[in-house]
């Protein structure tokens, strides 16, 4: 158990009397996820879902906990560090590709589908896993990798044999316009280079958005459509509570194989893709983003809403407006229930204004909910590497603001992904000065290095225990990634004994979360406030919610008369100074306060 010290208030002697008095019955309500109602923007009502505002809490295999002595985490380890997941209050868990696979790209190439790699452990593990969640309260989302596979999977292994044969038809495959070029301009993702492969076997050349060795499966194709709804009926019966679908808008291509046409000068740059790869150089118009993938969402949800209580979470991130893009994913009850997208993913400053323009902007389009906040994963680097690292002054953020844009996060309206380590505030690992350049393992940062740095940087182990060989998370002598030097101050163990950590201020937060009903089921209404104030509402059935963020690293002073009585929320960690009307917040301040019912 870990013990959670009490700050002084600032507040008068009568608003602490008041504050210490009988709680209102919403401070420790008892919230039917199954009955509460909301209203989008039109006013219409819709019933609630778990997974409407839940916190899901991505846990990547290689590198939560090692319980085999191999240097790579496993099934087993997770299993053994279940009880720190469950303290710190998340709805759910997000598990990263655990099914068989060649390796190249972090279990995203698999070999199979239907089984777990023996890497990291067996079926059994992943049932005892599964059982062991449900029992803690939690629900358990895997990634399904559906828009290709490895090229050592025996489809893409009997594809690749002849052009007659039962699956020759399942990638896509091309030939040469001029027996020496390839098919099109259609660029790579992640080599930077063409996206097509020549293949000796067929002599032809087949697609590939990622890495030569994730050839594309050709969902123009109802037979793979029909291979993988299968596969995915498969885990759903095994009881899992939802998909978390990797690359969902890359899974049908240009039938046509049309050109991408060149990306006008001054024009604006695609969103979820370092401005370096030269991928950007081309506009994202027919290899991937069509817009009849739309269409192959509907027997996805079909499947899916076989199985009452089950998600799907898609990833949208790597488009021209991921925003928009994402929105028309979860449009509609056949489609996806929510997506991610890279809405915060901004390389800026974090200012007021730039959470007001971020709001207005995912308010304008999911006006029917389905927004999933993202700020960190093993694709797009830690929470702590946002934002340009320092304020408008060039000032790096302290502790206090990565504090503060916990409590930010977590009273957006919509679900949010907390990435495993950003509870830490891990700093994301430097190449070379914390992982070797001749020990990088992504394929995308050895491909594109130093030009654009991959991924290695937020994939590093979980620091346990900082007096232990290699932080607690293997026995073995080396990890299969190195452990920054700068994370063994911030180990588990560490942050625990100290209740103003960053860790207990997440878990703080997190378990206040889940006993107000404005934040789980509430309504948003954005404050009209001066910067460097970012202010909202929200609202639910007897509890109204004022949250205001003080993102500046210089006191303020905001007047509260036009609320009417504040009560402010105690405890949380985060100082303020209220006199009456007068609210005085710190840098990087935080308040909270229920207010009278509109």
């Amino acid at each position: 158990m870990v013990a959670f010290r009490k700050k002084e208030s600032k507040d008068t002697p009568e608003q602490l009397k008041r504050a210490t008095a009988a709680k209102p019955w919403w401070r420790n309500p008892v919230i039917n996820r199954r009955a509460w109602t909301w209203e989008d923007s039109h006013k219409i009502s819709h019933s609630g879902a778990w997974w409407q505002h839940a916190i899901i809490y991505q846990v990547s295999p290689w590198s939560f906990m090692d319980s085999d002595h191999n240097g790579v985490g496993d099934l087993q380890g997770i299993l053994s560090k279940m009880d720190y997941i469950a303290s710190l209050g998340v709805d759910a868990i997000w598990l990263c590709p655990i099914f068989e696979a060649a390796m190249d790209d972090f279990g995203y190439d698999v070999t199979g589908m239907l089984d777990v790699d023996p890497l990291f452990g067996s079926l059994d593990d992943f049932d005892t896993l599964l059982d062991v969640a449900h029992s803690l309260g939690l629900k358990l989302l895997i990634d399904q990798v559906w828009n290709h596979t490895s090229h050592k999977h025996p489809w893409f292994v009997e594809s690749r044999k002849s052009r007659d044969n039962p699956r020759a038809d399942w990638y896509v495959w091309a030939d040469s316009p001029d027996e020496c070029s390839p098919p099109n301009n259609w660029v790579s993702a992640f080599m930077g280079k063409s996206a097509w492969e020549w293949d000796p076997h067929r002599e032809q050349y087949y697609f590939y958005n990622f890495l030569p060795s994730q050839p594309e499966l050709n969902w123009h194709n109802p037979d793979v459509v029909d291979a993988i709804l299968k596969r995915a009926k498969f885990w759903l019966d095994r009881g899992v509570d939802g998909f978390r679908l990797d690359a969902v808008n890359f899974y049908i291509h240009d039938a046509e194989l049309r050109d991408n046409p060149p990306r006008p000068e001054g024009a604006p740059q695609p969103e979820g893709v370092d401005p370096d790869n030269p991928m950007v150089d081309y506009e994202f118009k027919y290899n991937f983003c069509r817009p009849e993938n739309l269409d192959l969402l509907k027997p996805i949800r079909e499947l899916v809403d076989q199985y009452p209580g089950v998600v799907t979470l898609g990833e949208v991130t790597l488009c021209e407006d991921s925003v928009a893009l994402s929105s028309q994913y979860v449009d509609g009850r056949d489609r996806l229930h929510m997506t991610y997208n890279s809405a915060l993913l901004i390389d800026e400053s974090m200012t007021a204004d730039l959470m007001r323009r971020t709001m207005k902007r995912v308010q304008k389009h999911f006006t029917h909910g389905g927004q999933c906040w993202m700020v960190g994963n093993h694709d797009y680097g830690r929470l702590r590497s946002r934002w340009t690292g320092t304020d408008i002054n060039g000032q790096p953020y302290t502790a206090e603001f990565y504090q503060m844009m916990a409590a930010v996060l977590l009273s957006l309206p919509g679900a949010f992904c907390l990435y495993q380590g950003d509870e830490l505030g891990l700093p994301e690992a430097q190449i070379p000065k914390d992982i070797p350049e001749d020990e990088i393992k992504d394929p995308f940062g050895k491909a594109l290095y130093p030009m654009v740095p991959g991924r290695d940087g937020s994939r590093t182990p979980m620091p346990w225990v900082g007096d232990a060989p290699n932080c607690g998370f293997t026995p073995a002598e080396k990890p299969w990634l190195p452990i920054p030097k700068r994370h063994v101050s911030l180990a588990v163990d560490v942050q625990n004994r100290d209740p103003d950590s960053h860790l207990n201020t997440w878990r703080r937060l997190l378990h206040w979360r889940k006993q107000q009903p404005a934040l789980i089921a509430g309504s948003f209404e954005l404050l009209d406030t001066d910067d460097p104030l970012f202010g909202f509402i929200r609202e639910y059935a007897e509890q109204r919610l004022l949250c205001l963020f003080n993102i500046s690293n210089e006191k303020i002073v905001y007047e509260l008369k036009q609320y009417g009585a504040c009560d402010p929320a105690q405890n949380l960690g985060f100082d303020f100074h209220k006199i009456g009307d007068r609210l005085e917040l710190p840098p990087f301040g935080v308040f909270f306060a229920n207010l009278p019912l509109s």
